[in-house]
Order: C-alpha cells, then sequence, then structure tokens
C-alpha cells in the first residue's frame, strides 16, 4: 500500500472528529445560555449557601445536561435537562425571594420591637427620674419641718428667763406659767404658787397689778412634783 495512502488513513480519523464536535458546537441547544445565566444568578443570590441542597440538586441537573450534550451528542435530551434547571431555578429565585421578604420582615419587626423597648426603657428612666425628685422633694419639706418644729421647741428657750411677772386683769396662775416666756407649760403654776405664799392665799384667785416672782433653775423632781400637784386640783 502506497506511504501517502496510509497517512490519509491516518488523518482522517481525526478528520471525523474535528467535523462532529464542529457540527456539535454550530448546533449547541438554545436553551443552554438561559439555563447557564439562570445558575449564574442564583449564585449572585448567595443560593448555594441560603438552599445548598436544592441548588446543587440543580446544579448536577445542569451538569447533567452538558454531559448528555458533549457526550451522547443528545441535543433533544440535553434540552430537556436544561429546561428541567429552568424550570426548577424559577422555583429557587422564588423561594429567594421569599425567604428575602421573610428577612425583611423578621428586620422590620425587631426593629420595631428594639424601638418599642428603647421607649419603654426611656418612659421607665423618666418614672424613676420623677421619683427621685419626688422623694427629694419630700425630703427637703421633711427636714424644713423638723428645723420647724425644733426651733418651736427651743423658741421658749431663746425668751428672756423672767424672774417677775405683773398679773394681768382675768389671769389665773395656770395661764401665766403657760406664757412661753414663764414656763410654757400651764401644769406647773404650782411654782410660782409656792413662790408667792405671802401674797397669794387661794391660787385661784389673783388681782391685776400684783408682781410675782418666776422661780428659775427648777430641779427635775419639784417640776414632777408641781406637775402631780397640778392634777389633784
Amino acid at each position: 500500500m502506497p506511504q501517502h495512502f496510509m497517512k490519509q488513513l491516518t488523518i482522517l480519523p481525526v478528520l471525523l472528529l474535528f467535523g462532529i464536535l464542529t457540527a456539535c458546537s454550530a448546533s449547541a441547544p438554545t436553551l443552554r445560555p438561559k439555563a447557564s445565566a439562570m445558575m449564574d444568578d442564583l449564585a449572585r443570590q448567595n443560593a448555594q449557601v441560603l438552599f445548598p441542597q436544592e441548588y446543587y440538586n440543580l446544579l448536577e441537573t445542569f451538569e447533567h445536561g452538558d454531559a448528555v450534550l458533549h457526550v451522547q451528542g443528545d441535543e433533544q435530551q440535553a434540552d430537556t435537562l436544561y429546561l428541567l434547571t429552568l424550570q426548577k431555578g424559577a422555583l429557587m429565585k422564588d423561594e429567594l425571594l421569599r425567604y428575602r421578604q421573610r428577612q425583611e420582615e423578621a428586620q422590620r419587626r425587631k426593629a420595631a420591637a428594639e424601638a418599642a423597648r428603647a421607649e419603654e426603657e426611656r418612659l421607665l428612666l423618666q418614672a424613676a427620674e420623677a421619683e427621685a425628685r419626688l422623694r427629694e422633694q419630700e425630703q427637703i419639706a421633711a427636714e424644713a419641718a423638723e428645723r420647724a418644729e425644733a426651733a418651736k421647741k427651743l423658741a421658749p428657750a431663746l425668751q428672756p428667763q423672767v424672774l417677775r411677772y405683773t398679773v394681768r386683769r382675768g389671769e389665773t396662775l395656770p395661764q401665766i406659767a403657760a406664757r412661753t416666756e414663764i414656763y410654757n407649760d400651764s401644769s406647773l403654776w404650782p411654782l410660782i404658787y409656792r413662790a408667792n405664799r405671802d401674797q397669794i392665799r387661794d391660787p385661784k384667785q389673783l388681782w391685776p397689778g400684783q408682781i410675782l416672782k418666776v422661780p428659775r433653775n427648777v430641779t427635775r423632781d419639784e417640776a414632777l412634783e408641781a406637775k402631780r400637784y397640778s392634777g389633784k386640783k
């Protein structure tokens, strides 16, 4: 057999294979670009992370279509798989849309809950501050009342120590003893009575113009005795 003919036989299978691949490329199914674009779109939307099992199942369908197309050369069967990829991909895009909507709604609810919680904390803080101011005002009022009461109790002690007192018309010994400049205690009238026995015969009868001595430096026992005597009369 001539050598040039042997070379032709060797080149012939290569030419036939090239022709087959060229024919497959020229007649590529129209659904593959759409299916490929669908897979790219799903990947951009992070479907492989959000729905990994469904995404990789879809990827297997797409890759199966590529295998049928390039290995078996069955364009019709490959288109069927690409169409299935598009259908499944559309469902997954709808699910991704619903997932984003649920996420947005959850974010809105979370923001609303945080706003409500912040408002509640603000109101509680205002109530606590108002209560603190009220307690402070009550404390100030109580301290002022205590100071007023203390001043009232100290007032008799700050009065000049009257040693003599001139009786006025209609006055009695208890009335005189109750005066702030005397004892500020009507029950101590026996002290005045005993100190003025020389001019008071009846403790119930006093005369206008009488000048009575007012005992000072009275002991506790003398004061108690005067009170007991006053209680008997």
